[in-house]
C-alpha cells in the first residue's frame, strides 16, 4: 500500500541515484504488487494544510500525503525509516 505521491518520489530518487533501468524494474516488478491510492484534490489540500500547520522545515508534502492516506484508510503501521511517521503517532517497522 502506498500512494501516487510516494511513487513519484521513489521514481525520482531511483532515477537520480540508480538510473532508468532500475526504474523500469521497479515499475515492472514491484509496482504491480502494490495497491496505489490516488491522492485527490481534497487529500492534496489536507496534505498542504498539514505541511503548513506543522511549521517544520523538513516535513515534506509527500510525507504528509502518506499520513493522510494512512488515516483515511485506517492504517496504523508504516514500513519506513522516516521518523516523521512515528512522530505522527504511527507504528513504524523496522
Amino acid at each position: 500500500m502506498t500512494n501516487n505521491y510516494v511513487m513519484v518520489e521513489c521514481v525520482a530518487l531511483i532515477q537520480n541515484m540508480l538510473g532508468l533501468p532500475v526504474v523500469r524494474r521497479l515499475l515492472d516488478s514491484v509496482a504491480p504488487l502494490l495497491h496505489i491510492a490516488w491522492v485527490d484534490q481534497d487529500q492534496h489540500e489536507a496534505s498542504i494544510n498539514h505541511v503548513l500547520s506543522a511549521s517544520r522545515r523538513n516535513l515534506s508534502l509527500v510525507d504528509c500525503s502518506a499520513f493522510e492516506t494512512m488515516r483515511r484508510l485506517g492504517l496504523d503501521t508504516a514500513f519506513t525509516f522516516d521518523e516523521h511517521f512515528r512522530d505522527e503517532g504511527f507504528k513504524v517497522i523496522p
